[in-house]
Protein backbone atom coordinates (compact mmCIF):
# COMPACT_ATOMS: atom_id res chain seq x y z
CA UNK A 1 0.00 0.00 0.00
CA UNK A 2 2.70 2.38 0.91
CA UNK A 3 4.06 2.19 -3.08
CA UNK A 4 0.83 2.68 -4.23
CA UNK A 5 0.35 5.53 -2.23
CA UNK A 6 3.61 6.94 -3.14
CA UNK A 7 2.89 6.13 -6.40
CA UNK A 8 2.23 9.77 -8.85
CA UNK A 9 -1.61 9.75 -10.34
CA UNK A 10 -1.08 7.95 -13.41
CA UNK A 11 2.10 5.86 -12.51
CA UNK A 12 2.98 2.27 -12.21
CA UNK A 13 3.76 0.37 -9.55
CA UNK A 14 4.48 -3.04 -10.74
CA UNK A 15 5.88 -6.68 -8.73
CA UNK A 16 6.56 -10.15 -9.38
CA UNK A 17 6.40 -13.21 -7.99
CA UNK A 18 3.15 -13.33 -7.99
CA UNK A 19 1.15 -17.15 -8.01
CA UNK A 20 -0.85 -18.63 -10.61
CA UNK A 21 -4.02 -17.86 -9.45
CA UNK A 22 -3.74 -15.07 -7.47
CA UNK A 23 -6.66 -12.51 -7.24
CA UNK A 24 -6.33 -9.34 -5.97
CA UNK A 25 -7.97 -8.01 -2.86
CA UNK A 26 -6.10 -4.49 -2.84
CA UNK A 27 -7.05 -1.58 -4.84
CA UNK A 28 -7.80 -2.19 -8.75
CA UNK A 29 -6.80 0.52 -11.64
CA UNK A 30 -9.50 2.81 -10.85
CA UNK A 31 -7.27 4.40 -8.86
CA UNK A 32 -4.89 6.81 -10.42
CA UNK A 33 -2.43 4.61 -10.17
CA UNK A 34 -2.29 0.86 -12.43
CA UNK A 35 -0.98 -1.86 -10.65
CA UNK A 36 1.17 -4.50 -12.82
CA UNK A 37 2.06 -7.65 -11.77
CA UNK A 38 3.87 -10.88 -13.15
CA UNK A 39 5.10 -14.43 -12.32
CA UNK A 40 8.28 -14.70 -11.33
CA UNK A 41 10.07 -16.81 -14.02
CA UNK A 42 12.27 -18.79 -10.80
CA UNK A 43 11.12 -22.38 -10.15
CA UNK A 44 9.29 -23.37 -6.74
CA UNK A 45 11.42 -23.21 -3.70
CA UNK A 46 12.44 -27.23 -3.55
CA UNK A 47 11.28 -28.85 0.08
CA UNK A 48 14.79 -30.28 0.98
CA UNK A 49 15.41 -26.19 1.33
CA UNK A 50 12.31 -25.35 3.07
CA UNK A 51 13.55 -28.21 5.34
CA UNK A 52 16.90 -26.53 6.22
CA UNK A 53 15.17 -23.48 6.92
CA UNK A 54 12.58 -24.83 9.17
CA UNK A 55 15.60 -26.97 11.05
CA UNK A 56 17.66 -24.03 11.75
CA UNK A 57 20.37 -24.86 9.29
CA UNK A 58 20.42 -22.17 6.95
CA UNK A 59 19.43 -18.10 7.81
CA UNK A 60 17.97 -17.23 4.67
CA UNK A 61 17.48 -13.53 6.13
CA UNK A 62 20.95 -13.08 5.37
CA UNK A 63 20.98 -11.86 1.85
CA UNK A 64 22.23 -8.35 1.72
CA UNK A 65 26.06 -8.91 2.31
CA UNK A 66 27.19 -4.99 0.71
CA UNK A 67 25.80 -2.03 2.10
CA UNK A 68 26.05 1.37 -0.60
CA UNK A 69 24.97 4.55 -0.83
CA UNK A 70 22.02 5.40 -3.38
CA UNK A 71 24.53 6.96 -5.43
CA UNK A 72 26.74 3.61 -5.91
CA UNK A 73 23.97 1.75 -7.46
CA UNK A 74 25.73 0.84 -10.78
CA UNK A 75 28.82 -0.82 -8.08
CA UNK A 76 25.98 -2.83 -6.75
CA UNK A 77 24.92 -4.10 -9.67
CA UNK A 78 28.51 -4.30 -10.67
CA UNK A 79 28.92 -6.70 -7.54
CA UNK A 80 26.04 -8.73 -7.51
CA UNK A 81 27.26 -9.57 -11.57
CA UNK A 82 30.30 -10.95 -10.31
CA UNK A 83 29.24 -12.84 -7.45
CA UNK A 84 31.62 -10.44 -5.37
CA UNK A 85 28.11 -9.90 -3.59
CA UNK A 86 24.45 -11.70 -3.08
CA UNK A 87 22.46 -8.45 -2.73
CA UNK A 88 23.12 -5.03 -2.41
CA UNK A 89 21.20 -3.31 0.41
CA UNK A 90 21.20 1.04 -1.08
CA UNK A 91 21.32 3.48 1.86
CA UNK A 92 19.70 7.45 0.71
Amino acid sequence: MQAIRSARPGGFVSYVGVHTGLSSTGPSCSLPTCICTAPSPGSPIPPELIDLVLNEKINPGKVFDLTLQLDQVAEGYRAMDERRAIKALLRP
